[in-house]
């Protein structure tokens, strides 16, 4: 993978089955997460778009910059029972080097949203 010039950032292909839940509602299932590590900020695991569903996706009017990836959008969970705000985001034009993270997206891992990861690289 590219390497960030800043040195602040690091992306790696990881292993682990990354599962995102919301109110008991699936939202996200996936073996093929990118993890990006920045220095100050706990790790982010990136899930490709076709692991997630989308249809529970609705776009925010929340937007970010960062001067090492470039411009965030974010999206609230559409769920049964409610919304929750601004819960993932995604890179839609990242800068090169953060490449590996454009058509995936990341959520916010709070009391609402739950992560769940799975080390089962060892199964097939």
């Amino acid at each position: 993978m590219p390497k960030d010039p800043s040195g602040r950032i690091t992306l790696r292909c990881i292993p682990d089955r990354i599962r995102v839940r919301a109110g008991g509602t699936l939202i996200a299932d996936s073996r093929n997460p990118v993890e990006l590590r920045e220095i100050g900020y706990p790790p982010r695991r990136y899930l490709p778009r076709s692991d997630v569903v989308t249809a529970r996706l609705q776009p925010s009017t929340t937007t970010s910059h960062c001067p090492f990836k470039g411009d965030a959008t974010y999206y609230n969970l559409i769920l049964d029972d409610g919304v929750i705000a601004d819960a993932a985001w995604s890179y839609e034009a990242p800068y090169a080097a953060m490449a590996a993270i454009r058509g995936h997206i990341a959520f916010d891992s709070s009391e609402l949203v739950e992560l769940a990861v799975d080390d089962d690289s060892e199964t097939a």
